[in-house]
């Protein structure tokens, strides 16, 4: 018999898988409406805080989650927001001394956030770090990913 914690924790991972992953079926939908923009937010938000309640969540599962919640208030126009969690993504990452990749996609963020409140000078200085922790990736296709997803700021 599977233990109520047990049980718990698989249902908090697997909202969380599944609000993130609706959430980019959201950023992707080229017609979406003001109550998509309103869904994806809080699919957002329930991903991230579903992740926070599985008791083995890693600093890796919180990066990702801090990244995803910057893309959507930049991609929803508000750069404040989105630069609260690109600089949560980063300080995550960086304590945690996470791969570059993930480093690398906080300072993307905070450019996408920056590039949002029109603020060149950071948005390029934030570019220009991201840049630089992408070089360190080793996988060629995180590597592309991240130079692509930097390409469209």
């Amino acid at each position: 018999m599977t233990s109520p914690a047990a049980s718990t924790t698989f249902t908090h991972k697997s909202l969380a898988s599944s609000c993130f992953n609706q959430v980019w079926d959201l950023l992707d939908k080229a017609d979406r409406s003001a109550s998509d923009t309103e869904t994806m937010v809080h699919l957002c938000h329930s991903s991230f805080w579903h992740w926070t309640q599985v008791p083995e969540h890693t600093q890796t599962n919180l990066s990702i989650g801090y990244w995803q919640l910057a893309r959507v208030y930049a991609v929803i126009g508000s750069g404040e927001q989105a630069l609260a969690y690109a600089n949560r993504c980063i300080e995550v990452s960086e304590a945690a001394e996470l791969e570059p990749f993930y480093i690398a996609y906080g300072y993307e963020a905070a450019a996408r956030a920056y590039a949002v409140m029109n603020q060149a000078d950071q948005q390029r200085e934030a570019a220009e770090t991201a840049a630089r922790y992408t070089e360190q990736v080793a996988d060629a296709e995180s590597k592309s990913w991240l130079l692509k997803d930097l390409a469209t700021i």
